[in-house]
């Protein structure tokens, strides 16, 4: 009955519902899309930028989400750099079992020919930092301890630069130029695609030893000391024994701070993580402005329904119908109009994240919880709606009901 009355007046009831169809639409859509850049920093900023279970040993931190202080910045620029020896004395009183790399990056160009691709991530780095990262080559190798022992000029280049500089021939064998020196190409990395927009296959990388570390660091010195406990468990004793050997070979006294970084996955996500929480917890006042508009618009309708249908509700009233028989119709129809409202919205909103999803970088991931919370809150905002308008009906004489034109 509640179906066939919102079906005989469409256009009302269309009017009637949109209050709770904008606000569920809202709390879908902004669920979706925060849901899914939590999943997406978690699995593809994170740990594609820093890896999975890593750490890395840094003069300052790398990634900055949040507003930095201006004196803070300039107190991180003052800390002395990483440099090899400092490496070094890390990794012998490094005891648990651990993967490492020394690493360094910066921008540069690299050539084939009469063609340059401009602003390539030069990665200077040792044969580690292939497992480290969890790089799959497409085609050829990594480079081996032995060849960055020796700094052999030797790379391992990304698909969008094989892509833009050999254009579909096979790069193995061949040599590129960096800073004016020629790197014979031995590997090829599985493309990644990209991070908001931005290309992730856009790189080389080179034995740390060889020519290429004077043009990302100064000599002796590199941007981070990578390290991949081999038990996720472990990592926190790792990152206890590093810190405690960086501060012996600094002499930092027990109230003097670390003039150093070590970075996360999980530090880099803390600023996110802020954003995040502050959305979900200013989404419930969003959403309940929409629905207590949408609340008032239906009650209103229901009161009007009440009115041109008094004559109805005498005759049922006269046939025996008791009070509560009226008050449920009534409340029944109310929550029936602000259900369908909602779950036009869930449907909108999922449309809208996904629209969002294709075209932006922004991802979208929906959240069973999300189309529940949506359900049920249009079925109370109607239920709550339609009490005071299924209550005057319920009142009403049966005579005096009867006798309305």
């Amino acid at each position: 009955m509640a179906l066939r009355a919102i079906a005989s007046q469409k256009l009302k009831s269309g009017f009637s519902a949109l209050g709770v169809l904008i606000g569920v639409t809202f709390l879908i859509a902004v669920v979706s899309i925060v849901q899914g850049m939590n999943v997406y920093m978690r699995d593809r900023f994170a740990n594609t930028l820093i890896g999975l279970h890593t750490f890395q040993l840094r003069r300052s931190p790398n990634f900055n989400m949040g507003n930095v202080p201006d004196d803070v910045w300039m107190a991180w620029r003052r800390r002395p750099r990483i440099s090899f020896d400092d490496a070094e004395y890390v990794l012998g009183r490094l005891r648990v079992p651990a993967t490492t790399a020394r690493w360094s990056e910066d921008r540069a160009d690299v050539g084939l020919g009469g063609k340059v691709a401009r602003d390539v991530s030069l990665h200077a780095t040792e044969a580690s930092y292939f497992a480290i990262k969890g790089w799959n080559l497409a085609a050829g190798r990594p480079f081996t301890p032995q060849e960055v022992r020796s700094g052999l000029p030797v790379a391992v280049i990304g698909d969008l630069l094989a892509e833009k500089l050999f254009e579909g021939r096979d790069p193995l064998g061949r040599s590129v130029v960096i800073g004016g020196l020629p790197y014979r190409v031995i590997g090829v990395v599985e493309k990644q695609g990209t991070i908001f927009g931005l290309p992730l296959d856009k790189f080389v990388v080179v034995p740390w030893t060889s020519p290429a570390q004077r043009l990302v660091n100064p000599p002796n010195i590199i941007d981070a000391l990578l390290v991949k406990a081999d038990d996720p468990a472990q990592m926190p004793a790792a990152m206890g024994e590093v810190e405690a050997a960086m501060r012996a070979r600094r002499h930092l006294k027990p109230q003097q701070e670390n003039n150093f970084h070590l970075q996360t996955a999980e530090g880099a996500l803390s600023t996110w993580e802020k954003i995040s929480t502050v959305l979900f917890t200013a989404l419930p006042g969003l959403v309940a402005i929409s629905l207590v508009v949408g609340g008032i618009v239906i009650m209103n309708i229901m009161l009007v329904a009440v009115t041109e249908r008094t004559r109805e509700i005498g005759i049922r009233k006269a046939l025996g119908a008791r009070r509560r028989d009226i008050l449920a119709q009534f409340v029944v129809e109310s929550a029936t109009l602000s259900a369908v409202g909602a779950v036009l919205g869930i449907g909108l909103g999922l449309g809208l994240a996904f629209v969002v999803r294709a075209l932006t970088p922004l991802p979208a991931a929906v959240a069973p919880w999300s189309i529940g919370v949506g359900v049920a809150l249009g079925v109370i905002v109607g239920m709550v709606a339609g009490v005071y308008p299924a209550s005057r009906a319920a009142r009403l004489d049966p005579i005096v009901a009867l006798r309305s034109e």
